[in-house]
């Protein structure tokens, strides 16, 4: 392969560092996504009439329920047997390693016990207006993995292959790259749909089609993955698209259910 042909991607995943205290990449955008997306939230409970302290409640158990879900996902889905056998290194979250299916679950716990103690606020009212914020923090996230030169995609000689140099001289798949894009794309047309109809949306219609693409993508981005997981290289399925299948399964009920639900009012 002829090396000058590639993006060669030789970025520090550090911004800067002052004294002892440096800020990386990833966490900075991280952070942006959330607090973009809070920003977000506060516009859809502005333009239902609802109040700027849920919008804070809620902002709590999101960020408690990703991170936790996520930290717990990627050490639990990944790599059990070494955390199992090193648990104190599972708070070790400064090092790296958050999984987007175990963020998906920490959100859907938390979620549920937000609209338990909220009144006039139904479980699937939150999460379907959630998941336009979900997706535009799917983006910034997916950002953050190509600063970390980290979820490396395969060898290709396409011409926009980068070459991670932090990691070894392969041109590969920019994967964080893909999905960043194809997150936003989402976030659009969420956004999009419920301007469109805003409180009169069918029940569960945002969540289905944030659940169907999200993890449809996903699947579809798996092949181009290096496997993450310390087990099953040698099946045709990663653990990636395994966990997948079920947030994809759920997404389309959710679908065919918003499309009864709105032909009845109809």
């Amino acid at each position: 392969m002829e090396i000058g042909r590639y993006i060669i991607w030789h970025v520090s995943p550090d911004m800067f560092s002052i004294g002892p205290v440096t800020l990386r990449w990833y966490g900075f955008l991280f952070a942006l996504g959330f607090l973009i997306g809070m920003l977000v939230m506060q516009w859809v409970f502005r333009v239902e009439g609802r109040s700027r302290q849920d919008v804070d409640r809620l902002f709590q158990y999101v960020v408690i329920g990703a991170l936790v879900g996520a930290r717990l996902g990627h050490c639990l889905f990944y790599d059990s047997v070494y955390y199992l056998t090193h648990p104190i290194d599972i708070l070790k979250i400064w090092e790296g390693g958050l999984a987007s299916h175990g963020n998906g679950i920490g959100l859907f716990v938390a979620l549920y016990l937000y609209a338990r103690y909220t009144p006039g606020q139904s479980y699937l009212w939150i999460l379907d207006r959630l998941s336009i914020a979900t997706a535009l923090a799917g983006t910034f996230i997916r950002l953050g993995n190509l600063f970390n030169s980290e979820i490396l995609g395969t060898p290709t000689d396409l011409p926009w292959a980068f070459i991670f140099t932090r990691v070894d001289p392969v041109p590969r798949h920019p994967v964080q790259l893909y999905e960043s894009l194809a997150y936003g794309c989402i976030f659009i047309l969420l956004l999009l749909l419920y301007r469109r109809q805003r409180a009169a949306i069918p029940p569960g219609q945002l969540l289905g089609v944030f659940l169907t693409a999200t993890f449809g993508i996903r699947f579809i981005l798996e092949f181009l993955k290096v496997r993450q997981a310390a087990f099953g290289h040698d099946v045709f399925l990663s653990m990636g698209q395994w966990l997948s299948v079920p947030f994809i399964l759920l997404g389309v009920w959710l679908l065919l259910r918003s499309y009864r639900s709105a032909n009845r009012s109809a």
